[in-house]
């Protein structure tokens, strides 16, 4: 068993298992950064991921996943919260789509299937592990030659404090209270860091920027709080 677990974290995101697929339930957040996630991959990877390998690591209930299985890849969902990955399973095939959902830590699955990956996701996840780097590495020895990464957590400062956990989480509730540490966001040089000791090359990075007045998340030049960040191998 991989040492790089949080049973609460688990348990936590186990609990919301019944909603992964209410848009206007808890997982609401990330239904509306979905499109902008699989828009990035798409514009990075190529519009066409048809026959691409793709590892989705801590898929939850799969609604990244879905959207790139839709897109034509060969989609694996890692993910150690059984009740998730059981909703995400039946969500996919009731929908016709065949996506190899799977219980296992990142790293235990990196010692059965090395470089086999295309493509590899690891979305708003880093946060919510007592030892990112670890993730890192593993994803790294997953990855083909030329083999993508794309890494998605929140920026440790003040704003994204304010913004995520203040407002988001107390006043306008719009996810759970106890969903965000603070002392696990991720500054973007810490993430450019681990990414190179894993010999990997950071390639982009791009923020998910809310924007009040449209009540919208766009992709754009600031990374203060939410961001992406691509890397290659």
């Amino acid at each position: 068993m991989s040492h790089n677990i949080d049973t609460k974290e688990i348990d936590k995101f186990s609990q919301l298992a019944d909603e992964w697929w209410d848009p206007n339930g808890k997982c609401k957040p990330l239904h509306i950064i979905n499109p902008l996630r699989v828009e990035y991959i798409k514009q990075n990877c190529g519009e066409d991921l048809i026959g691409k390998n793709l590892l989705d690591v801590g898929c939850g209930g799969g609604i990244l996943s879905e959207s790139l299985a839709q897109l034509g890849a060969n989609v694996t969902g890692l993910d150690l919260a059984e009740a998730s990955l059981n909703v995400a399973d039946n969500h996919a095939k009731q929908n016709h789509l065949v996506i190899n959902y799977i219980k296992s830590a990142i790293e235990e699955h990196a010692q059965q299937a090395q470089k086999q990956y295309d493509i590899i996701t690891c979305m708003e996840l880093l946060e919510h592990v007592p030892d990112p780097k670890s993730i890192i590495n593993a994803c790294a020895k997953l990855l083909k030659p030329q083999g993508k990464l794309f890494l998605s957590t929140i920026n440790r400062n003040y704003k994204a404090k304010l913004l995520l956990i203040y407002g988001a989480e107390y006043i306008s509730r719009l996810v759970p209270k106890g969903t965000h540490d603070f002392e696990r966001f991720i500054r973007p040089s810490e993430l450019m860091e681990m990414v190179s000791l894993a010999r990997l090359q950071t390639t982009d990075i791009i923020g998910m920027e809310y924007h009040l007045l449209k009540n919208q998340f766009l992709l754009g030049k600031n990374i203060d709080v939410n961001y992406i960040l691509m890397a290659e191998k």
